[in-house]
């Protein structure tokens, strides 16, 4: 069979195998595939390296499906070049248990590399990926020893491009020069609700060309394989921006009544219309889930290609190991985010001389002490360094030219700065954070989410952290959102007391590498607590501790903190113990942690038998039940802020020793817990 052949064949492969897994699961997206066929083929036969049967190759090029609802067609590429993905995987589409869901997932199904749904999201992590690429090629690459180069890829729609965060990241991208990525835009005008020339007609070329990218209009070109591959060389050879290949593509491209319509785009075809289009395709009309075995053996050949091209890598990474022994082991190190046996000799203990201080400027004390140990860390803020204090003084900015540099100044871009991070992350070599202030989390929950499906270990730097922001008002007072992140799973919130509980919420932290982490800090100062007199901070490695014992056998109360709030708990004791009401103060600083401590601890540190349970918190109540009981107390924050000093504010939602030590009473005298 000639090349035109086997190619033609193996493209209506692709296709017919889209038509019929979308049939079989009963829902699904089928046209997308249909029409990105060929492209998918060039892609995977004659641009990517990449080794099918080692799916985590260090130096593989990365594909990015921002369209995830096209999921079929990726899965249907990974089973014909040879990856862990068999003809019943795909058999299985949308099943339960099954490696082929909806949406692509990370960490489910091998050569997935991040998991995509929502419209952009991709899009926007794909320039994480280059980001860490362009970076740890810049530190680790020396002229004859490429150890990081390879590219990014991927495919967005319409609804990628519509979503105003694809900008936050196309606009980012093209500032950073960010040669290494290079996304096809499937211009296919076809949305959910129809057509979209009812929603949308945006100049794709002049917005990318005005956000710096190298742009390349393919126009009605989606089945001439020959020009998607030269476009694809073109994009390669530009160094210094990012590419976008347009190309107007026809959804369900051959199925007769359905053709360009919305109705490929979200529902299997039908069983009529399969029939017909495989016909157009001069396909078997009768055959489901049809693999000519000469599809098999021509698209099986990726893996003997991928293996002699990690086999080269390989044997010149054991080059570079014996000749720049250093950086090969920094990079390892990274890789494995592998912390040094003395990585956190140089973080700071606090004394009460050194406060009070805002644990968002005791995080920045911490932040830099840590710079200099663990050299593959990186992160920055949205537009906010000098604010949230994450800006490590000594290892500049990340830019073009400097990829080399630690800090990423993310301009206002929440959600492309969280779904970027994420990206760095999952590329491996780098432990990454985002900052701002923890109300405008809001923009980025999106890509925090998606973060904690992966267990992506990133890291949250979140300061403002309630009414204690004071004079900016409501707009910038977090109230609900403290509830909210302890809602989604997977992820840790830590709320630190004072400095010494930052200095050891960055241990533990950086010791979690399962799932992401974030630290909620003041912007206010907050007293630091006398170790000499009460318990150590590194309590705080089990999420919750005794701070300050009761002074007999048993607690009448316990009061349990969080953040700001502790020291005030601190203030309620003294003066219930001259009350004579022995009480116990608990810092709770991340709830999840606690929850993973054994019950014996649980218990010894919150005991059941006690009259009263009390939990001080300037954020909203939801979920402390879960710790004071159905008849407990909570002294919260259960409307919206308000425009005044902190301290005021404070005053005003009942943030004081009297209201504190009056609902301890009250509590007390219904001999509740």
């Amino acid at each position: 069979m000639n090349n035109e052949n086997i190619k033609t064949l193996s493209i209506n492969t692709i296709r017919t195998l889209a038509m019929d897994a979308v049939q079989k699961a009963g829902s699904g997206h089928p046209g997308t595939a249909m029409a990105l066929a060929p492209v998918a083929y060039v892609l995977w036969n004659n641009i990517m390296k990449y080794n099918p049967k080692n799916p985590h190759w260090f130096n593989r090029d990365r594909f990015i499906l921002s369209n995830g609802h096209a999921s079929i067609i990726q899965y249907i590429m990974l089973h014909l070049t040879g990856y862990h993905m068999s003809l019943d995987d795909l058999k299985n589409l949308r099943q339960w248990g099954s490696k082929t869901p909806g949406h692509p997932e990370y960490g489910l199904t091998e050569g997935i590399e991040t998991t995509t749904g929502p419209l952009g999201q991709g899009f926007m992590t794909a320039m994480g990926m280059a980001m860490a690429e362009a970076h740890l090629a810049s530190r680790f690459n020396k002229s004859d020893f490429p150890v990081v180069d390879h590219y990014v890829y991927g495919f967005c729609s319409d609804g990628d491009l519509m979503e105003g965060a694809s900008n936050e990241a196309a606009s980012l991208a093209g500032h950073f020069g960010l040669g290494k990525l290079i996304f096809l835009y499937d211009d296919n005008h076809i949305s959910i609700d129809g057509n979209t020339e009812i929603t949308y007609n945006d100049d794709v070329k002049k917005r990318f060309e005005g956000y710096n990218w190298h742009v390349l209009d393919l126009g009605e070109s989606a089945n001439d394989t020959e020009k998607i591959t030269k476009a694809y060389e073109a994009a390669q050879q530009e160094k210094d921006k990012p590419s976008l290949i347009i190309l107007r593509t026809h959804i369900a491209y051959g199925a007769p009544n359905k053709e360009d319509t919305a109705s490929a785009h979200g529902s299997p075809l039908g069983e009529d219309e399969i029939k017909a289009t495989k016909k157009f395709y001069g396909w078997p009309e009768d055959e489901s889930f049809l693999v000519p075995e000469e599809v098999k053996i021509h698209m099986r050949q990726a893996i003997e290609r991928g293996e002699q091209l990690e086999k080269k890598w390989n044997e010149m990474y054991e080059r570079y190991q014996q000749k720049h022994p250093d950086l090969y082991a920094l990079l390892e190190k990274g890789k494995a985010l592998e912390l040094d046996k003395d990585w956190d000799k140089d973080i700071p203990e606090f004394t009460p001389d050194d406060g009070p201080l805002a644990t968002r400027k005791a995080s920045s004390k911490v932040i830099n002490s840590l710079a200099g140990n663990i050299p593959y860390l990186l992160g920055g803020s949205a537009d906010l360094a000098a604010s949230t204090k994450t800006l490590m003084k000594e290892w500049g900015y990340f830019g073009k030219g400097k990829y080399q540099n630690r800090n990423i100044a993310w301009g206002i871009r929440e959600h492309g700065m969280a779904a970027a991070t994420s990206g760095i992350t999952i590329h491996r070599g780098l432990r990454a954070f985002a900052a701002t202030f923890f109300i405008f989390s809001d923009y980025a929950r999106p890509a925090i989410r998606l973060a904690a499906l992966m267990k992506l270990p990133t890291i949250y730097v979140f300061t403002h952290d309630s009414i204690g922001l004071g004079g900016d008002g409501p707009t910038h007072q977090p109230v609900e959102h403290l509830a909210s992140f302890r809602a989604m799973p997977n992820i840790f919130v830590f709320r630190p007391a004072d400095a010494n509980e930052v200095a050891y919420t960055w241990r533990a932290v950086l010791q979690r590498t399962k799932g992401p982490s974030m630290m909620v800090l003041t912007r206010q100062n907050v007293p630091i607590t006398d170790r000499s007199k009460y318990a150590s901070a590194e309590g705080v490695m089990k999420g919750a501790y005794i701070l300050s014992k009761e002074k007999g056998d048993t607690p009448d109360a316990i009061l349990i903190g969080t953040g700001s709030e502790v020291s005030l708990a601190m203030e309620a004791q003294e003066k219930l113990h001259e009350m004579n009401i022995d009480a116990r103060v608990v810092s709770m600083p991340c709830w999840e942690l606690f929850k993973e401590q054994d019950e014996a601890y649980i218990n010894q540190v919150l005991p059941t038998k006690v009259k009263a349970r009390i939990a001080v918190e300037a954020g909203a109540a939801l979920g402390w039940k879960e710790w004071v009981g159905d008849s407990g107390t909570v002294v919260s924050v259960d409307r919206f802020g308000s425009s005044a000093p902190y301290q005021e504010n404070f005053n005003h939602y009942g943030f004081t020793v009297e209201n504190v030590v009056e609902h301890t009473q009250k509590s007390i005298k219904q001999g509740k817990s």
